[in-house]
């Protein structure tokens, strides 16, 4: 399971990384669009930069 926290600043770190799970919402910040794990998934949540992506 993927999940973004509130903390999310709306960097798109995690967009450019996953574009495959991650785009913008109506109001900048990321949300999760597919929960599959992969090597980007995993390396998005590495480099944000206020650890908002949780992976369970």
């Amino acid at each position: 399971m993927i999940k973004i926290k509130d903390n999310c600043i709306g960097c798109g770190a995690c967009i450019a990384i996953a574009p495959e799970n991650f785009e913008f919402n109506d109001k900048g910040f990321a949300i999760v669009v597919d929960d599959n794990l992969s090597d980007e998934t995993e390396e998005a949540a590495k480099f944000c930069p206020v650890e908002a992506i949780e992976i369970k």
